[in-house]
């Protein structure tokens, strides 16, 4: 293990806070964008089952058209996720079948489908992983609004009620490998972000979020990404997170003006960034393995100097973003389900690459509600962890369920989107 900290050589602004949108005190029944209220992946309030099966503290089970790994959105008493639905095989001379990608609207108190709207019916110009779907982004929402990107068919703007309000073009990308697309779009104020990092010219844009009118975008000399770029207010600016192979990038939401960059990582950065007490955290697992912490409040290449508080190359995640709770990072090696855990402030290890006993594979990002970390695995397990120095299981549940999507907690209920269905997980009450 390489580990080194650095002492901090700039007191960071106490304004320091994420720019999603935040439910009012008191309103918890929101999960906007797919880490949550504030882009941590922890719920702000609640308590969740910890045990069910097919059969137990099952409230609602849905079936799905199409397929997707989205993790859905919550506003109020309605959710929100993104699908694909194969509508015409592939022919002679063609490579891919026809898809319909559709957002859906589902009553998240009974699980029924209130509305689906297809925003394109198009032939993928490229494939995708077999492991994966052509419909993993997330949407976002603000209450008013619904934003949805689809990669390289656009972004689509709908009502609460799914009329299609406007739709706006970005590029068309080729990713290297049989990886497919991925990103999602983040609402920051009054703008729209999505990243387009590909095997061609990448991009970063902003667009307006009343009018799809783009506000900026700017040129990336980097290759392809599929993390969901980061926003967070730093002092009197707020400033977008991206990572791509090999770099971290801070640019300013208002201009695109890019403020700071560090290497550190390796390639194939998908986790997306997170961020915790005026640090912000990258990682990647893919052809080598790394964590790394930066001191946000600077400029410039940040690369060896004093703002990396701390570095590990012992494990890293190639997919899953990882989770900070209670002061902990909890960060998978590559796409297995071995779970490190580190003091967020100073990188010392509490544990290091314990197996997840039943779990092979983890693409979720984990969740923390109720004082429980919620880990879901690829073949349809879901851990529960408490949250201390050393690893201690609490349960285990099964689902017969593909689980790619990350869990989302709202109150005392549990939403797992499976690859072919919904799931409301919630303890009766007498």
């Amino acid at each position: 293990m390489t580990l080194r900290t650095t002492p901090a050589f700039l007191v960071i602004l106490t304004c320091l806070s994420l720019t999603v949108p935040v439910p009012a005190h008191g309103e918890s029944a929101r999960w906007p964008a797919w880490r949550g209220p504030d882009s941590t992946g922890i719920a702000p309030v609640g308590n969740p089952p910890i045990t069910w099966s097919e059969t137990e503290n099952i409230a609602w089970k849905t079936a799905l058209p199409g397929e997707g790994q989205s993790t859905p959105v919550i506003w109020d008493d309605r959710l929100f996720l993104q699908t694909a639905e194969i509508v015409g095989e592939a022919t002679e001379g063609e490579k891919h079948p026809q898809y319909r990608f559709s957002i859906l609207c589902l009553d998240r108190n009974r699980g029924e489908i209130l509305w689906q709207r297809s925003v394109r019916e198009a032939r993928p110009h490229e494939g995708h992983h077999k492991s994966t779907t052509v419909a993993p982004f997330s949407p976002v929402t603000d209450g008013e609004k619904i934003w949805a990107s689809f990669g390289s068919l656009g972004l689509f703007c709908l009502s609460m009620d799914g009329e299609i309000l406007w739709e706006a073009a970005t590029i068309q990308m080729n990713k290297v490998g049989p990886f497919g697309e991925g990103s999602s779009p983040v609402l920051v104020g009054d703008s729209i972000i999505v990243l387009a990092d590909h095997e061609g010219q990448s991009k970063l844009f902003a667009f307006d979020k009343m009018t799809g009118n783009k506000r900026w975008e700017r040129d990336r000399d980097v290759e392809s990404s599929w993390g969901t770029p980061l926003a967070i207010k730093v002092g009197d600016h707020t400033e977008i997170i991206t990572t791509a192979p090999g770099t971290v990038r801070s640019y300013d939401v208002a201009t695109g003006k890019l403020i700071w960059e560090s290497g550190g990582i390796t390639s194939c950065a998908s986790p997306s960034p997170v961020a915790h007490d005026g640090l912000v955290y990258c990682t990647t697992g893919y052809k080598g393995e790394a964590v790394i912490a930066i001191e946000l409040g600077h400029e410039g290449d940040l690369t060896g100097t004093d703002a990396i508080r701390w570095h590990t190359d012992a494990t890293g995640s190639e997919v899953s973003t990882p989770l900070i709770y209670k002061n902990r990072l909890y960060v998978f090696k590559s796409i297995a389900a071995v779970l490190s855990c580190f003091d967020a402030t100073t990188g010392a290890p509490l544990f290091e690459r314990t197996r997840i006993p039943g779990m092979k594979h983890v693409y979720a990002s984990p969740l923390a509600a109720g004082n429980h970390i919620y880990i879901n695995g690829r073949e349809g397990t879901t851990v529960v962890l408490r949250p201390a120095d050393t690893f201690e299981i609490v349960a285990s549940n099964t689902l017969d369920e593909v689980l790619d999507a990350s869990p989302v907690a709202i109150g005392d209920t549990l939403y797992l989107r499976g690859r072919h269905h919904m799931y409301s997980i919630k303890t009766p009450t007498n």
